[in-house]
This record gives C-alpha cells, structure tokens and sequence, in this order.
C-alpha cells in the first residue's frame, strides 16, 4: 500500500486549557485521506500532572513517533517549529471581585507611574524654566501663571501619545501593530526560545524514543 503524505505545522508556543493535550492542539494538519488525518489529530501527546508543572516542551520527532506508530503507512513531512512549548492555562470563566480588583489595580499603577514617570522627567530636563525663557523671547514679558505655551504642550503630549501607541480607548488608529504589542512579540519569542533551549539543555524535551 503506497504511503500517504502527511504535512505537520507546529508553531513554536501553544496554549491549552485542558489538562490532556492532543495533536490537534500543538500542530496543523494537511493529508488528503480524512480518516487518516481525524485519526492523527485525536492521538494525545501528553498529559499535565496536577503536582507537576504547567509548561513542557515536545519535540516533532515525538508527534511523528506517535503518527507513525498509530498509521503505518504515513510519510511526515515537517514544516513548522522543531519543538513545541505546551502552556496549560486553567481559565476562570467566571470574573469575581478578585479579577476586577486586579485590572482596577494595574490601570491605577500605570496611569501613576506614567504620570510620575512624565513629571519627573520634566523636572530633570528643567521644562519650566524652558517655558518661561521661550514665552520671555515671544512676549517680551513675564508669563502670569498658565500660559498657552503650556496648554499647548499639554494637549500636544497627550495627542502624540495616543498616535505612537495606535489606540484611542478600544479602537486602532490604524491596522498596524503597536509598539507594545511589538515589544511583547518579541519578549514572548526570546523567553520561547530560552525555555526551549533550557529545557534541551537539562533533558526535560520530551523526544522520539527511538
């Protein structure tokens, strides 16, 4: 019987909810024979212990161990990821005070540390004493407490912070990326990649037995 070809995508970081993982949750199946491929995506490829940790990393050479074993007339072929990083997440789908009172905390410790981040910055580049020299060369004259100069700063600051981070409450400014979310892709892809190699440094890979 001739083979029956078989592609696998992983990608390199995968959440799951549930305590047994499947194929279909860390890889992308394409095979033209639809029994073959229900049948791959249902193998499980690993189980979280109550007691033990809540990540893992599973190489491809497992899954295809696992394919093969459960198809014998199949030929991988891999073009995703190497290894696999499994998170399981247990989600709480029921938000009580204890959730609202952490996205209430983290709003108040952004919105003041923002704040004091701005003020002391101001101080340390001396922006009174800059206001104060700039309304003297343009008015010829003392400035009398708020000025234009500095409700126009103001409202200037708060606009060009709202272009660089692309939002505006929920909605985009545009479709492209934020710098935030920019940063995090790339800090979530350096700590994929020292978990990875951390856990095939210290034998913790779950691979191919054979």
């Amino acid at each position: 019987m001739a083979n029956v070809n078989v592609y696998l995508k992983c990608d390199r970081n995968v959440e799951v909810q549930s305590a047994d993982v499947y194929l279909s949750d860390v890889a992308s199946l394409r095979c033209a024979d639809k029994t073959i491929s229900a049948k791959l995506k249902a193998l499980k490829v690993h189980h979280f212990a109550k007691e033990g940790g809540k990540r893992c990393v599973v190489s491809t050479l497992k899954l295809v161990e696992l394919m093969e074993d459960a198809c014998a007339n199949i030929s991988v072929s891999i073009v995703g990821e190497s290894d696999v990083l499994v998170e399981w997440v247990e989600v709480n789908k029921h938000k009580g005070p204890v959730q609202w009172l952490k996205a209430a905390l983290v709003c108040l410790v952004s919105f003041f540390g923002t704040a004091f981040t701005i003020m002391a910055y101001h101080n340390d580049v001396g922006i009174n004493e800059v206001f104060t020299q700039v309304y003297r060369m343009v008015m010829n004259r003392e400035p009398q407490g708020l000025n234009v100069l500095e409700v126009s700063y103001s409202v200037g600051l708060a606009l060009g912070i709202v272009v660089f981070f692309n939002h505006v409450g929920g909605r985009r400014l545009t479709k492209d990326p934020t710098p935030i979310e920019v940063a995090m892709r790339n800090y979530e892809e350096d700590v994929d990649k020292t978990l990875i190699a951390t856990a095939g440094r210290e034998g913790h890979e779950e691979e191919s037995d054979k």
